[in-house]
């Protein structure tokens, strides 16, 4: 890029209905419906430039459709974290909070931050992810039910123990599903066998792995833990030397990794070996887990990169 050329960056703010949009320079503000000729309207007009970044924010699936469109147009685009977003307008000092407002922001936080360009999903792990989501929402609804049935009366019993039913049967029907999609496509066949191959990982957490954090394989070990949040967070302020904490990152992942761990402690060898290194030494037993579950994450991260089987030995 030469010097005389002319940065361009777009905040896209997302919301049911609607696409607020805001390019800085020239700060140009448009609004537009969240729908297919919304959608062409904003391809066309960033196709005109092209920005040198697009950032929205990540909205429960809101944003999948326009940042697909982007993707495919070859526009560079980032969907971030929303925390990080509002984070950054405070900062800045800006605290009202409007759809046009939210757009400004977004523009001046890529200008400022840069995000890392993500490829987005395809059209499978976007299937995945959605299953492996509506399974864990199922599951709560039946552990909500079964605390219930408790303390049910009579009267109550028969309704609950007929929904906690219905919850088995859709459960089973999502797992069939997630398990005939990955069997489907022989890339994500491989990575499940892989992560299948760890003793201590099932169906559950190689499904969750897969779907929920498709990047698995493609970064280093430190850039994994800290996208799932099990990377020790320093704490440090002059002499002062704080405790380390793991923080942020996605919590799904994370609470499927942690099961598998638990498990892993016991019957897989080489964790089993690492934990008790770790204890021997006086580590706190919420250590011990979490650095087992780093220990975990590492081994399916470098698994799937080199496509190599469970192996005891290099582990």
């Amino acid at each position: 890029m030469s010097e005389n050329t002319v940065e361009i960056f777009v905040g896209i703010d997302v919301s049911k209905s609607t696409l607020d949009v805001h390019i800085a320079p020239p700060g140009e503000s448009l609004q537009v419906g969240n729908d297919d000729a919304g959608i062409e309207q904003i391809c066309a007009r960033l196709r005109q430039m092209p920005p040198t970044l697009i950032v929205m924010e990540a909205t429960g699936g809101m944003e999948t459709r326009l940042a697909g469109e982007l993707a495919a147009r070859g526009l560079c685009m980032a969907v971030v974290n929303p925390r990080q977003v509002r984070d950054f307008a405070k900062a800045t000092g800006q605290l009202a909070k409007t759809d046009r407002i939210d757009a400004a922001v977004l523009a001046a936080f890529a200008r400022a931050i840069r995000p890392a360009v993500r490829p987005v999903k395809d059209e499978l792990t976007r299937e995945l992810d959605a299953l492996v989501t509506r399974r864990r929402q199922l599951v709560q609804m039946r552990v909500q039910e079964a605390l219930r049935l408790h303390a049910a009366s009579k009267v109550q019993v028969k309704s609950l123990k007929g929904h906690i039913a219905w919850l088995d049967k859709q459960i089973g029907s999502i797992e069939t599903d997630l398990g005939e999609r990955l069997r489907g496509s022989d890339l994500w066949r491989i990575k499940d066998d892989l992560l299948c191959s760890i003793p201590g990982v099932g169906q559950v957490t190689s499904r969750t792995m897969l779907g929920r954090c498709p990047e698995l394989g493609g970064l280093n070990r430190r850039q994994i833990a800290k996208l799932v949040g099990i990377a020790p967070l320093n704490n440090d302020s002059g002499t002062h030397r704080g405790k380390r904490h793991i923080w942020g990152g996605r919590a799904d992942v994370r609470s499927a990794l942690y099961m598998a761990t638990i498990t892993a402690i016991r019957c897989n060898n080489t964790i089993k070996a690492f934990a008790s290194r770790l204890k021997a030494a006086g580590k706190a037993p919420k250590v011990v887990i979490v650095a087992c579950m780093r220990k975990l994450l590492t081994i399916m991260n470098t698994m799937i990169k080199n496509q190599t089987p469970w192996n005891s030995n290099i582990a």
